[in-house]
């Protein structure tokens, strides 16, 4: 890392989507009203909006903000996920996004393939997964199960597994969305616990959650978004500020 103090920057990022034609919308018709001379409009929704912040090197920072605010696109956007319309997102090091864990699955095949397959698609090598096997099944706890096919698994049991393979390794750059919140209590627990050592051993982490404790309790800085905007950017006053928005919304 050349000399530069941080770790991500986000620089006039926003991200534009097309929200489709209309209800019911299909290629026949649409060739149909072509035919016709029929015009569909498109509908575009600004998910975020001139968002500038930037992460220093073993900070950790939480994202808040209302349902649809427009967190977890921008964290797809950080991880390279998707592209922004305007804007530019740097990162500096490896980066491991937990963002939907088990999309890398693939349901046919048992969980002992899925560990490989999922750990292929991450960038680990074959040799490192071999030697991290045994670590993957104890966390994950899913012993008697690794011969079974992911599809009769519960969401919670594909979510342990996912969870333990991604963090096989510390990255540099970790970002969370949601994922401490799968699983019973106790594997909740234990997730945390895994983040908390990741995190003392030096990784930046970009972290979203609805519970407030988590971020209180993880987080040096807080960003609280809503509708696609920067409110405020601080400490954990921020979470004060946020809650007293939200009663004020429901009041």
């Amino acid at each position: 890392m050349e000399q530069n103090q941080y770790m991500v920057e986000v620089e006039n990022v926003s991200m534009r989507f097309n929200l489709g034609i209309e209800k019911g919308f299909s290629l026949k018709q649409w060739f149909v009203d072509v035919g016709k001379g029929k015009k569909h409009e498109k509908k575009e929704f600004w998910a975020l909006t001139d968002l500038t912040f930037k992460v220093k090197k073993g900070e950790v920072i939480g994202f808040i903000g209302s349902n649809g605010a427009g967190k977890s696109t921008l964290l797809k956007v950080v991880a390279g996920v998707m592209k922004p319309t305007k804007g530019e997102v740097k990162t500096y090091g490896t980066v491991c996004p937990m963002i939907e864990l088990g999309a890398g699955f693939d349901y046919q095949l048992t969980a002992r393939e899925n560990i490989y397959l999922n750990g292929a698609i991450m960038g680990y090598s074959k040799e490192l997964i071999d030697r991290k096997f045994q670590e993957i099944v104890d966390f994950s706890e899913l012993q008697e199960f690794l011969d079974v096919p992911v599809q009769n698994f519960s969401s919670g049991m594909i979510a342990r597994l996912a969870f333990s393979v991604a963090t096989i390794v510390d990255p540099e750059i970790l970002i969370v969305d949601e994922i401490l919140s799968v699983g019973d209590m106790a594997f909740q627990a234990k997730s945390e616990n895994k983040m908390l050592s990741m995190i003392g051993g030096g990784t930046t982490v970009l972290f979203v959650s609805h519970s407030i404790e988590q971020i209180r309790k993880m987080c040096d800085k807080v960003v609280w978004i809503e509708h696609g905007h920067v409110q405020r950017i601080g400490g954990k006053e921020i979470c004060d500020e946020y809650i007293e928005f939200m009663n004020g919304k429901q009041g």
